[in-house]
């Protein structure tokens, strides 16, 4: 059973003037469909991992065949990595959550301000291409990153319990940001969608 490029929720311009129309529209349409493409080239070889969701193939990438395992790491991250970052956005978004993530951001990192400050230093500091991640864990939240299209689901981590991911491969921000990352990620707070990732917290915690 194939893999397939998920609809955005929005439009391609929706996320403007943080994320632009063309960045998204080469982000999702290009990008994204390549991996999904190169995920489905690859599993034809081993269709039985094929049949398999995503989230269980690479929480057991030591099963699939040595062959074709780097293909299914990269490519397969990047689909599910890039399935969540759309997911986690949308327009008239951004401010601070509310409720009870709002609460627990508070008290895991002593201020909205300051998980600002770390989510974005873990996105600035990766080197290279990679993502940045908030993570529910034992009742509480912390940051990690990944390099490439890696996420916490291959070293272990519950899919649940990524409640956002933030993209900085250079494909993410460079026709409207150039080299400016840090301008990037500031910009892109704005495009939270706290809604999505309080349900996504919801469930982390069942």
């Amino acid at each position: 059973m194939a893999f397939s490029l998920p609809a955005l929720p929005y439009a391609l311009d929706a996320l403007e003037p943080h994320i632009d129309a063309t960045t998204m529209g080469i982000h999702h349409g290009k990008h994204h469909q390549a991996y999904v493409t190169n995920l489905n080239a690859a599993l034809e070889k081993a269709p039985d991992i094929g049949t398999k969701a995503i989230e269980a193939i690479l929480a057991d990438l030591p099963s699939v065949p040595e062959a074709i395992r780097t293909a299914v790491r990269n490519n397969g991250g990047g689909h599910w990595n890039h399935s969540l970052f759309w997911e986690i956005m949308g327009p008239s978004a951004g401010g601070e959550p509310s409720g009870e993530l709002g609460t627990l951001i508070t008290s895991s990192f002593g201020s909205y301000s300051a998980f600002r400050d770390q989510l974005k230093a873990a996105g600035v500091g990766r080197f290279g291409s990679g993502w940045a991640w908030l993570m529910h864990e034992g009742g509480k939240l912390s940051i990690m990153s990944s390099p490439n299209q890696d996420n916490p689901i291959m070293d272990g981590k519950r899919p649940a319990d990524i409640l956002l991911g933030v993209d900085v491969w250079e494909h993410a921000y460079y026709l409207k940001y150039q080299n400016k990352r840090p301008d990037y990620l500031d910009a892109w707070f704005n495009t939270i969608n706290w809604g999505m990732v309080s349900q996504r917290f919801g469930a982390a915690k069942q």
